[in-house]
């Protein structure tokens, strides 16, 4: 029996199925962004939630363990929920396939229903949860200011497709907009004010949270920004958009967050004498670590973040206190005695 027989071709119906209407906004959010992922990445087959794809989707993006849990938790109530109306039960013993007897479809329909129970199961989708103190800097990816700047050039400006992933890096560096927010961005979004102060408005953050940033003397980006705008006609819509085949011409839609980290990763640069992958998590610590290094108060960097918790806020900055605790000179070694180790002669044992 195969369970791919369901052909949904309707993204709308899906997400009827999988956003219920009087919920809180923080789990509107957590299933809209595991909604879109049905769509984007399993093509819409939301009786196949794989939920421990999604774990490391998750995981892969940067979220911490315990905030995947949380989502998780969010996706099998809902499921349960779905389990338990009659209306899907009937969904997917009308969906078995042409000729099925009665006992057929029941069949079918009991297959189907066991199949999403499995996947949502929390033993097929467990999140390995570790406490730690600190953290090594290679972990996540917190660009310095040169390493920042290069990779900011990497894409070039001699054409449009470098001058929109200039657009994709630039955006997140100097404002640390997360890859939904970045791609929810329209042109009336850039110019906003805060106080007097230039500022680019996020209309749905995180957990349907509205929120404004300063740009301060990072204002340079709209240069970036405009010129893309005035290459490409773009006047109202997202900002941030695909090609078509030839990258000659923009499609009208926008596009996914699977997108903007193939983007990213396009642009790799040395570190500590390695060639790096960049993720666009990376661009959002690598905001919060620059401001605070730049003497920018914690409070001020977790509202432009728009973190609930400061605790969050320190996790995207980093250790902070390394210098203090780097070790004196409490032993003493001459080094010069290396050089006399009989390094050849054990390479040949």
């Amino acid at each position: 029996m195969n369970a791919t027989a369901i052909a949904v071709t309707n993204h709308e119906d899906v997400r009827r199925i999988l956003l219920p209407d009087g919920i809180s906004d923080d789990a509107r959010y957590r299933l809209q962004r595991f909604t879109d992922w049905i769509i984007e990445e399993q093509g819409g087959r939301w009786f196949a939630p794989s939920l421990a794809g999604y774990r490391d989707e998750l995981l892969g993006d940067g979220l911490h363990p315990n905030t995947v849990q949380g989502y998780l938790s969010t996706i099998r109530g809902r499921y349960r929920e779905i389990l338990r109306d009659n209306e899907t039960r009937r969904r997917l013993f009308d969906s078995a396939p042409a000729g099925f007897t009665f006992a057929d479809r029941k069949a079918y329909a009991d297959e189907l229903t066991t199949r999403i129970e499995n996947e949502i199961d929390p033993a097929n989708s467990r999140v390995v949860t570790q406490t730690s103190q600190d953290e090594p800097d290679a972990k996540h990816l917190r660009l310095t200011q040169a390493q920042a700047e290069e990779l900011l050039n990497r894409p070039g400006l001699d054409n449009l497709m470098g001058l929109r992933d200039t657009v994709m890096i630039a955006l997140p560096l100097c404002t640390g907009v997360r890859e939904g927010e970045l791609l929810s961005l329209e042109p009336r979004d850039l110019r906003q004010r805060m106080g007097g102060e230039l500022a680019l408005h996020v209309r749905m953050g995180k957990g349907a949270k509205e929120r404004m940033i300063p740009y301060g003397e990072l204002s340079w980006v709209l240069a970036i920004v405009d010129l893309w705008l005035k290459a490409t006609g773009i006047t109202e819509g997202p900002i941030v958009r695909s090609f078509y085949k030839g990258g000659d011409s923009l499609r009208p839609g926008g596009i996914s967050r699977r997108t903007v980290q193939l983007v990213v990763s396009n642009y790799p640069i040395v570190i500590d004498g390695k060639l790096r992958t960049i993720k666009p998590h990376d661009l959002r610590r690598t905001y919060a670590r620059r401001l605070y290094d730049a003497g920018v108060d914690l409070v001020a960097i977790q509202q432009n973040l728009g973190h609930a918790d400061l605790k969050t806020t320190l996790g995207y900055i980093g250790n902070l206190d390394a210098d203090k605790r780097r070790a004196p000179a409490i032993y003493r070694f001459d080094a010069k005695r290396l050089e006399r180790f009989p390094l050849q002669r054990a390479l040949e044992h």
